[in-house]
């Protein structure tokens, strides 16, 4: 078995978040409860909660001029289904955030969007030019 990432966060609403992770996002769902649910989000497994509210109070960064959230989550997917992603979430007229590109001609040089979720959490999808430089120091 090839390793999965797993995260476990706060939500206010079971059903809000369900229907945004599989309806806009089209990620698929595991096992759930009344109060959780796990969603598959490009084989990783995302567990949400039910609790209140959660407030992150960080401050946002700036990296390349774009103001960026110091608090967010994303998948790294390959360059054809992050476009048909960004195009899908476009189009259902969501507020996408900050898509550009990062590093442009440079090492670690990637396509980036970001997305908030139901829960206010935001989502960052990222497309590596060469998938060698995602972790090279």
């Amino acid at each position: 078995m090839e390793s999965s990432f797993h995260m476990s966060l706060p939500c206010l609403s079971v059903e809000d978040t369900k229907n945004f992770y599989t309806n806009n996002i089209g990620a698929s769902i595991g096992r759930t409860s009344e109060n959780w649910l796990d969603i598959n989000l490009f084989n990783h497994q995302l567990t949400f909660i039910q609790a209140e509210k959660f407030n992150f109070n960080s401050p946002n960064y700036v990296f390349e001029g774009k103001l960026l959230p110091s608090f967010h989550f994303g998948v790294i997917i390959d360059v054809e289904k992050w476009g048909e992603l960004y195009a899908k979430l476009n189009h259902l007229n969501l507020k996408v955030v900050t898509q550009t590109t990062f590093l442009k001609d440079k090492e670690g040089e990637h396509l980036s969007f970001f997305i908030k979720d139901s829960n206010d959490y935001m989502l960052e999808f990222k497309s590596f030019k060469d998938s060698k430089d995602i972790f090279k120091i």
